[in-house]
């Protein structure tokens, strides 16, 4: 695991750029220089822990920096029969780009974002993984390519101040994060997650861009039977690759069936007693899943440390949270996760696994049923029948989820946009003054199929897996997902919808759980990793937030006054309060970044 920073210019920042990488890579930090062009690394060392290993790495006049972890990297060394000069994965990058030049993505099995520059032909060559799990940020103008880990890194290098780009806000009110190629600042982009871009400054005034992976929704597979045997096989396999470390691997158990059975599974495979981490609250236990986290750690005999929180400490670590993000995030479980991974870090862990994706290729959450029902009703509707209740919609301009629901079932739009969803387009209208705008994907026609598809795409892959990678790799700490195993991924969008569904949510993966964890963690309610925010947010800022929002609207005219007032009122009952938080986060960031 990395921090990657690389010109294609010559600045007198670049060292202090490189600097806001270290947490990212506190092992080792180097830059070179080839012509006009600058590349940085900063290492987290986990696999193959010598000198050799470090970045920039050099060979045969191409240039690496690499952020990521390639897990099948030694069957790569024998299949491809690669003649590598040392043990490390990032070299196994090179030798394929050697032998393929693009063409070598989908070889790879792991968790990445890289540069590679080959001097012979002046060529950039940036590639990100298929789910997005590493970051790949850059800026291009007037022949200007910065690229980075970290959006900092590239503020650092510019010489101004990118004004705010609206079309992230309004994605990012909508679905937690802004997605898809915007940043919150104009001018810098994300490398979107299963691309590869190409920039040849002697050739082209532009970047080339193209997608190398699409998840493939062809039912190949209609046996329950099968399915669960593949399931298992895969997951034991993916769990394996992830335990290729020479540093101590530890797992995040939080007392959901997900990471419970990652540690089971990890347990099995390595036969020892490994060190499992989960977080609670002191109040609000409502929240608090830790005695569910000890009931797996007792029945896999882990070492497990369990992070008690109270509202001191997350209002400590509130406004420091924020900061490590870098952009405004809607995702209250970011403080949590950053007091935890710092305690991990303390105790000497480099690396752990975690259970995201599960969620979403296994449909976990509880919205997938009630949506299903949604879309049988769309089905049963006679033309009259949608007439009708398109009067019933309009008369009763309702500002709850479930008359928008109904509004997009008559209008024919995506019934289904997010799990990550917070304003409605009617929310969102009420809010803002003027609505930016973009465009949204057209939704697959299985519509378990474009749950589970949109999800992986937005809320995991820009959300959640977002605010993972910024907090622990803030803390030096590398999280490794098995349940996003591509091969994973792609059979369970191989099995037929109606076997996934079956008669509970996880459906699949509670049948194979069965067999490695106690069923009081099968059978429990989920809960999904929540907090007590508003609560304590409320406690400890009080009027204060109402305060920060409107000075921040009084500066960018963005909002309608009231409709911030009454989301106000209505979170004081523990109502809109997600609503509340994000418009609380993106005053505090656009107050710090450019009023201050």
């Amino acid at each position: 695991m990395c921090g990657i920073l690389g010109t294609n210019f010559l600045s007198d920042n670049f060292s202090n750029s490189l600097d806001l990488l270290n947490n990212r890579g506190p092992d080792y930090k180097n830059s070179i220089k080839i012509d006009n062009n600058e590349f940085g690394h900063t290492r987290l060392a986990i696999i193959d822990l010598n000198d050799e290993a470090n970045q920039p790495m050099i060979f045969d006049d191409i240039v690496l920096v690499f952020n990521g972890e390639i897990y099948n990297y030694k069957e790569l060394f024998h299949v491809e029969q690669l003649n590598c000069k040392t043990s490390s994965d990032s070299e196994i990058i090179i030798r394929l780009y050697q032998k393929y030049g693009f063409d070598f993505l989908n070889k790879l099995n792991g968790m990445f974002a890289f540069c590679i520059y080959d001097i012979k032909k002046n060529l950039f060559f940036c590639a990100r993984d298929r789910y997005g799990k590493k970051p790949f940020f850059y800026y291009f103008k007037d022949n200007k390519f910065i690229f980075s880990s970290s959006i900092k890194s590239i503020l650092k290098i510019l010489d101004y101040k990118p004004n705010l780009n609206k079309v992230a806000l309004s994605k990012y009110i909508q679905y937690f994060v802004s997605f898809g190629e915007d940043t919150f600042y104009q001018d810098i982009f994300k490398l979107e997650a299963s691309t590869y871009m190409i920039y040849e400054p002697n050739k082209a005034f532009e970047l080339q861009k193209k997608k190398y992976y699409r998840i493939n929704t062809y039912k190949a597979v209609k046996d329950e039977k099968q399915a669960l045997n593949k399931i298992e096989e895969l997951l034991f396999k993916s769990v394996e690759y992830r335990l290729n470390s020479d540093v101590e691997v530890a797992s995040l158990l939080s007392g959901g069936i997900d990471s419970s059975l990652i540690s089971a599974l990890y347990t099995k495979i390595s036969g020892k007693k490994i060190n499992t981490f989960s977080v609670g609250y002191d109040e609000y236990k409502n929240y608090c899943e830790l005695e569910y986290a000890q009931i797996t750690a007792n029945h896999i005999n882990s070492n497990h440390t369990p992070v008690i929180i109270n509202q001191k400490e997350y209002i400590k670590h509130f406004e420091e949270t924020l900061d490590m993000l870098e952009e405004p995030h809607g995702d209250s479980a970011a403080i949590p996760l950053n007091i935890l991974t710092k305690q991990i870090h303390k105790a000497g862990i480099k690396t752990v696994l975690s259970g995201e994706g599960s969620d979403e290729i296994f449909l976990g959450y509880d919205n997938y049923a009630k949506f299903l029902k949604y879309y049988d009703f769309e089905k049963s509707l006679s033309d009259e029948q949608n007439l009708f209740l398109d009067e019933i919609i309009g008369a009763l301009q309702n500002n709850t989820k479930e008359s928008e629901y109904l509004r997009r079932i008559v209008k024919k739009q995506n019934l289904y946009n997010s799990f990550g969803e917070i304003y409605t387009d009617i929310q969102r209208k009420r809010l803002f003054k003027k609505v930016p705008t973009f465009k949204s994907e057209t939704a697959k026609q299985d519509p378990v199929d474009w749950m589970s598809y949109i999800d992986l795409k937005i809320w995991l892959g820009e959300s959640l897996l977002s605010k993972v990678d910024r907090i622990s790799m803030g803390n030096s700490l590398e999280v490794r997902t098995p349940f996003l195993d591509f091969n994973l991924v792609n059979y369970m969008f191989s099995v037929e919808s109606s076997i996934k569904v079956g008669d509970t949510n996880k459906y699949l993966l509670k049948k194979i759980a069965s067999k490695y964890i106690p069923e009081t963690i099968i059978n429990r309610t989920k809960k999904g990793f929540n907090s007590p925010f508003n609560e304590w947010l409320n406690h400890e800022y009080k009027d204060k937030i109402l305060d920060v929002i409107v000075e921040v609207n009084n500066k960018t005219n963005l909002f309608n006054h009231e409709y911030i007032l009454h989301i106000y009122e209505l979170s004081k009952s523990n109502k809109f309060k997600q609503h509340l938080y994000s418009l609380f986060v993106f005053s505090l960031w656009y107050k710090k970044e450019y009023l201050s």
